[in-house]
């Protein structure tokens, strides 16, 4: 019976092993990516866009140009946010997966967070995105919060501050909690 468990425990750290080897591999192809070189202003700004600003001004702009609706809207968005933000960071309190800047390239700051795993950017910007295509179900403006939420998870990985893995779980996260959240804000708010 332990040799078994020793066998499953050792295929298990194989498998581990792999995915951060791949992820490792994945944070450089795409910060090393030359057609990424070319778009990186826009990938810097979208990593700052991505600090709340971008979502800060939506929702001005439906409080201030909006109806009864909207403002509703930017209350249920506000709170999910909220709330996803308490799991992002429990998350990387647990996991405590250093970020890539410091222990790939040895950077050092006393400002930023110092874990990666899952990318708060990527789990708001997703989760909003998610609220917003429920809210506003035009395609052509849920193409457009999603590529804008895709495009500022991308720029943390380009700016290596991610790897590919923790935008990916960052991305889910925001959705299934905002999935899982809409349905209760919405009894709430109207």
């Amino acid at each position: 019976m332990i040799n078994a468990w020793a066998r499953a425990t050792n295929r298990l750290d194989v498998v581990i092993n792999g995915i951060l080897r791949w992820d490792v591999e994945a944070l450089y192809a795409v910060s090393e990516s030359t057609p990424l070189r070319r778009i990186a202003p826009l990938l810097a700004g979208a990593t700052y866009l991505g600090d709340g600003y971008l979502w800060g001004v939506l929702a001005l702009g439906l409080i201030l140009f909006g109806g009864p609706a909207d403002r509703s809207y930017v209350l249920v968005g506000g709170g999910i946010s909220i709330i996803n933000i308490a799991i992002f960071r429990l998350f990387k309190l647990l996991f405590a997966r250093p970020r890539p800047v410091f222990t790939t390239f040895g950077l050092r700051s006393r400002f930023m967070d110092r874990y990666s795993f899952p990318s708060g950017h990527a789990t708001i910007s997703f989760g909003l995105a998610f609220v917003i295509s429920h809210c506003y179900p035009l395609l052509a403006a849920q193409v457009a919060i999603y590529l804008g939420a895709g495009t500022i998870a991308l720029s943390r990985v380009y700016m290596k501050e991610h790897y590919p893995l923790d935008v990916i779980c960052g991305a889910l996260l925001g959705i299934c909690t905002s999935a899982s959240l809409l349905p209760v804000f919405e009894r709430l708010f109207f």
